[in-house]
């Protein structure tokens, strides 16, 4: 039997997990809770592990987190907490919105459980983590509160029963063209834990008087943080326009956050972040963000107790920039991939992998826009994913099923959503030698 690449990669990935614990040992002595440990943890966990939090169990305090030491450092260890799933060391690094532990942080959180979790001096109080509001946008420090909120039509979702959808119309209120900054959705309450994907898209008013579609707006799948445009290109929002909502809820919850409760007056809303008017015609380049297919969903055939992989190939006729990447499948799938192949070299260059992807946690891996792949014309973006419909995946609800590509939570798929800035030649050279510029000063201060 053939294990997946992704497989094999979290085999590895324990393997060294018992010698990087010896190694963080002897390369961290002291290391204490009110000397360290408590503020990477009030920093990084206490967001979900609180009272009131999604987190099966708090960690606001030394007493509460002392007895569960030994799963945080194999949670921390195997890089399964803060869940968000992306490689190190293949590919771009440099991510906004990136959860995850810096090594050190991993490495003092290994060596103080091996020291038996100390507390170190009582004298010494941890600062308490600086929370948010859990019903506050995700942009709301960085960009203050959205210009714009539209929200779904409300719909009672029961504690169980069959995948439901929703497809509505909604206005969207903009009067002028405008270019979004960032956007995020947001399920209100307890919503989030019914609420398996909300997509929409924009449609505007054609010659005949009809509303066709314009373009997809955003896409909203289970612990998505938000997107964010990066500055000097336009992702429009036109005037006048109207947002269609496809909302797919599975009642009684998916994962942690799952309430198995009736959840009354069930609202998505999103939250829109837009430059002022002029920007539109400012802005030289325009983004949008696009559900690129890797296969066709009609051959998706996973076998009971087997694995399948997927992969699909997609070029521009222009160059493009990629500034976010987000794999999407649902309970089988457990890994994916992006890659650059370039024709004229025969080289594949990789951009970014995920071995241990999860349906309840899905990340729009935003890259920074200085490292943001440049991607010739001609180039082809290679998309991978892979599926686990073994006991050995803890997401799986049963292993001896047949599944097959399709829209209920216990169908699969296998897609990926790109943002893309397109470019002309003018603007792809530009971008390429302000980057050559910096790699060489960069070169020239290290000497």
């Amino acid at each position: 039997m053939k294990i997946p690449k992704a497989s094999w990669l979290s085999l590895a990935a324990f393997a060294l997990l018992g010698f990087q614990t010896q190694v963080s040992a002897q390369e961290h002595e002291g290391v204490t809770y009110n000397g360290q440990v408590g503020r990477i943890i009030n920093d990084n966990c206490v967001v979900c592990h609180r009272e009131g939090g999604i987190g099966p169990m708090q960690f606001e305090n030394y007493e509460q987190v002392r007895p569960w030491a030994p799963l945080i450092q194999y949670k921390v260890a195997s890089r399964e907490m803060p869940p968000y799933a992306y490689d190190h060391g293949i590919g771009i690094q440099e991510l906004q919105g990136d959860w995850r532990l810096k090594e050190e942080e991993i490495d003092a959180i290994i060596a103080w459980v091996n020291q038996g979790a100390p507390l170190g001096d009582p004298d010494i109080e941890v600062a308490p983590a600086e929370l948010a509001d859990p019903d506050e946008w995700n942009f709301f420090s960085q960009f203050g509160s959205p210009d714009l909120v539209i929200p779904s039509v409300s719909m009672d979702i029961p504690a169980n029963g069959n995948d439901l959808w929703s497809n509505h119309y909604v206005p969207t209120g903009v009067t002028s063209e405008r270019c979004i900054k960032a956007v995020q959705v947001k399920p209100r309450g307890d919503a989030k834990a019914v609420v398996h994907h909300a997509n929409s898209s924009v449609e505007t008013l054609n010659e005949e008087g009809e509303y066709e579609r314009y373009g997809q707006l955003t896409e909203y799948a289970m612990g998505k943080w938000g997107e964010i445009v990066p500055d000097g290109v336009c992702r429009t929002i036109p005037a006048g326009s109207m947002v269609r909502w496809s909302i797919h809820m599975f009642p009684g919850g998916v994962g942690a956050t799952a309430e198995g409760q009736m959840i009354e007056d069930n609202v998505v809303e999103i939250g829109l972040w837009l430059h002022p008017e002029e920007y539109a015609e400012e802005a030289k380049y325009k983004q949008d963000l696009r559900n690129y297919r890797i296969s066709q969903q009609s051959d998706l055939v996973i076998p009971p107790n087997g694995y399948q992989m997927t992969q699909g190939f997609h070029s521009f006729d222009h160059p493009v920039r990629v500034d976010s990447f987000q794999p999407h499948g649902h309970l089988r799938m457990n890994a994916a991939s992006l890659e650059i192949f370039y024709p004229e070299t025969g080289r594949t260059e990789e951009i970014s992998q995920i071995s241990n992807w999860s349906a309840t946690w899905h990340h729009s891996h935003i890259y920074e826009p200085d490292v943001a792949p440049l991607v010739p014309a001609g180039a082809v973006l290679v998309l991978k994913q892979w599926y686990d419909n073994t006991a050995n995946n803890p997401n799986n609800p049963d292993p001896d099923m047949w599944v097959v590509g399709g829209s209920r939570t216990g169908d699969e798929m296998t897609h990926a959503w790109l943002a893309i800035t397109h470019l002309d030649d003018e603007g792809y050279e530009q971008l390429a030698a302000e980057r050559k510029e910096k790699e060489e000063r960069s070169l020239a201060g290290s000497d």
